[in-house]
C-alpha cells in the first residue's frame, strides 16, 4: 500500500518533536558528562538537523524549487530564501556531522558537542520560527 507524501506542516511538526527531544538530551548530557550521555546527544541533533533538511526540501518542493543535490546545496538555497538567517552556523553543522567519526573517543569530539549545545540548537529554534510563519503565509 502507498503512503501518501508527507505535507510541510507534517515536515514541521516531526521537526519541532524532533527539536523538543533534542533540547532533552542537550540538559542530560550537561548534567550527566558520560560517553552515552554524548553520544545520544549528537545522534539526536542529527536526526534533528535530517528532518530540518527534509523540512527544507519539502517547502522548496511546494514553491517548485530543486531538489538540490545535497545538504549543502539545500543549505546555502535555504539561506538564499530566508529561511535561515545565519549560513555560517548551518554550513558548520554541515561540516560538523562530515568530521564526526564515532569510531574515535568522544573527548576529540567536545567542539561539536559545545556547538550543538550553543549554537545549533538556537539556530533550529529560529529555522523552526521562521518556518512556522512562513507556513502560515
Amino acid at each position: 500500500m502507498k503512503t501518501l507524501p508527507q505535507s510541510c506542516e507534517q515536515c514541521l511538526k516531526e521537526f519541532s518533536l524532533a527539536l523538543e527531544d533534542l533540547k532533552i538530551y542537550s540538559n542530560r548530557a550537561k548534567k550527566l558528562k558520560t560517553p552515552e550521555a554524548s553520544r545520544e546527544l549528537i545522534i539526536n541533533f542529527e536526526i534533528t538537523h535530517e528532518l530540518a533538511l527534509k523540512l527544507i526540501s519539502k517547502y522548496f518542493h511546494k514553491m517548485g524549487k530543486g531538489p538540490f543535490s545535497g545538504s549543502r546545496d539545500t543549505t546555502v538555497e535555504a539561506f538564499h530564501a530566508e529561511l535561515i538567517d545565519d549560513g555560517k552556523t548551518w554550513l558548520d553543522m554541515v561540516i560538523d556531522r562530515i568530521q564526526y567519526n564515532p569510531v574515535y573517543e568522544l573527548d576529540t569530539q567536545t567542539k561539536f558537542l559545545d556547538n550543538i549545545q550553543h549554537k545549533y540548537i538556537e539556530a533550529f529554534e529560529k529555522f523552526e520560527d521562521t518556518m512556522e510563519k512562513k507556513l502560515v503565509e
